[in-house]
């Protein structure tokens, strides 16, 4: 089941004494942050912004007032922004929000082996933080198939991100079936 606020953004440190906060986009365009309107946070708050220069901006509540000290910024700190699903375009193939990824079960050779928690990209790739504390890389190798109507995603975690009890019993299921046996 698909979330109706999908995460667009996170209000970071404050900037300057009057009330300017960084602001962490999850957007494409991190610039369009600002043309969809009203935000809402993780704790009731509605927000707009207007961006002041690369990342900083102006956030106003919900009556118009803008944040006018850096206490108030501090106050705001790490809060979640938020977007109605219908606000944004749908992905394109092969393409996911993550929140349509959080919470899906993750199965190797027809085993669960947990549940994504958290959607990690550092800029140099995307990788699935599952439940188990499993980093899956989310490449088409390690992840070929993403069921969205069944909530599952099938994996295939290489060696190197493999435990070594897990990789002995990996390797034990893989000969069993290559034998032709159950795992």
């Amino acid at each position: 089941m698909t979330q109706d606020r999908i995460q667009i953004g996170v209000i970071g440190r404050p900037h300057g004494v009057r009330g300017l906060v960084h602001v962490h986009s999850f957007a494409a365009d991190a610039d369009s942050l600002a043309s969809y309107g009203t935000l809402t946070d993780d704790r009731g708050g509605a927000w707009t912004l207007t961006w002041r220069a690369d990342g900083i901006a102006l956030l106003r509540d919900a009556d118009g007032k803008p944040v006018d000290s850096r206490e108030a910024a501090q106050a705001l700190v790490n809060r979640k922004l938020f977007v109605t699903r219908d606000t944004l375009p749908e992905p394109e193939p092969d393409e996911f929000y993550h929140s349509d990824l959080i919470g899906m079960e993750a199965v190797e050779n027809g085993a669960v082996i947990g549940r994504i928690v958290t959607v990690h990209d550092y800029g140099a790739g995307a990788s699935l933080e599952l439940d188990s504390g499993s980093v899956i890389p989310f490449t088409l190798a390690c992840v070929p198939e993403v069921d969205l109507a069944s909530r599952r995603v099938t994996v295939s975690r290489p060696n190197e991100v493999v435990g070594e009890e897990e990789h002995a019993s990996k390797r034990d299921r893989e000969a069993a079936r290559a034998a032709g046996g159950a795992a």
